[in-house]
């Protein structure tokens, strides 16, 4: 089993002093019981260690034998844990491998994401508007490195499988992973599980649309898996169109997408803030908390009605924004969504 690098010990070691230091600061900030207090920081300092002592575990999972068929890439770590659920019940571990893009391809920027420059430019804009990024900064950089070595040890026997659904992140990362993988001789297979598991499970009398793949179980994505053979396969006119239309991405300046007539469409940054106040207008706060409402409620209540897979991080740095902005006002300390309430600006004098 191979060791670990330096240089991934040294960024779970910043991770770990990070959530120190935020536990040192809450801890003078807030007035609850300390178990309260260091419940949620012990809870990612286990998690770090977790996901510190399983690297080496994971880069021996990703050892594609020269027998390996397939090599699906995918958007998220969650589906990729649903996707290996999947495959272990199917008896396919052992041809079958994944290569993970962990990063939310629809938020932030994407220019010159091929040279250091662009990705310290996109890892420091998470660092400033991104809550769980603002600790970490080679994030980017490290994902993108791993990234490319994986590609790389693809054989090129296998078949590469890009999953993809109408999410803006999972179609921005399927542009760039065919990108990155250039001219490599594997042949290329578009799959939706969306798609395919609306079309398998839907009826009159039930339905579910899913906004990404994430949100599908395990047990649905086995039926998926054993539907590859009737996804698209990428002619070289379809590489060479998504090619482009990555590069073009590439060339825009903002820090938002979405998925909108069958297309990856840059929208401003503020897009949902109206969306936000008008859910905000229509859920009722507490009683007895002035017309206070926590960040976390109504962050949970866009993202369950929005179509768009965009995710409660961007959700709540438009809240705090927003804040910024003079439009909200906050009661409480903005370290995470729960530990604060906004409410629309009050005039001066309203309170009384």
């Amino acid at each position: 089993m191979s060791t670990l690098r330096e240089d991934e010990v040294k960024l779970y070691l910043i991770r770990i002093l990070a959530q120190i230091g935020r536990v040192k600061e809450q801890s003078k900030l807030l007035e609850e019981p300390l178990e309260q207090q260091i419940a949620e920081p012990v809870a990612s300092l286990l998690e770090y260690y977790t996901s510190l002592m399983e690297l080496p575990a994971k880069r021996a999972f990703w050892d594609p034998s020269p027998d390996c068929t397939h090599v699906h890439i995918l958007c998220g770590d969650s589906f990729t844990g649903s996707m290996k659920q999947a495959l272990r019940g199917l008896s396919w571990m052992d041809t079958h491998k994944l290569v993970t893009m962990r990063e939310n391809y629809a938020i932030g920027p994407l220019g010159q994401l091929d040279t250091p420059v662009g990705r310290k430019l996109r890892s420091d804009w998470f660092r400033q508007h991104i809550q769980e990024y603002f600790t970490i900064s080679d994030e980017c950089e490290r994902e993108y490195t791993e990234l490319l070595g994986n590609l790389e040890l693809i054989p090129e026997q296998a078949k590469v499988v890009i999953w993809t659904s109408r999410s803006a992140s999972e179609q921005t990362a399927l542009r760039l992973a065919v990108h990155l993988l250039g001219n490599r001789p594997n042949e290329i297979i578009v799959c939706d599980a969306c798609s395919i598991c609306e079309e398998l499970y839907n009826g009159p009398d039930a339905s579910c649309i899913y906004r990404s793949s994430s949100e599908i179980p395990a047990d649905k994505l086995r039926e998926a898996l054993l539907r590859i053979g009737e996804g698209s396969r990428l002619a070289s006119a379809d590489i060479a169109r998504l090619t482009r239309e990555w590069q073009e991405m590439s060339e825009q300046s903002g820090v938002l997408r979405i998925w909108q007539d069958e297309a990856v469409l840059e929208v401003p940054a503020d897009y949902y803030d109206s969306y936000l106040l008008e859910k905000l207008d229509s859920l009722d706060p507490p009683p007895g908390e002035d017309g206070f409402l926590k960040s976390a409620r109504l962050v949970g209540e866009a993202l369950g009605n929005c179509e768009q897979d965009i995710g409660d991080a961007y959700y709540e740095s438009r809240v705090r924004e927003l804040i910024y902005s003079g439009v909200l006002e906050i009661r409480g300390v903005p370290t995470a969504m729960r530990f604060y309430s906004i409410r629309r600006k009050q005039g001066r004098g309203s309170e009384d």
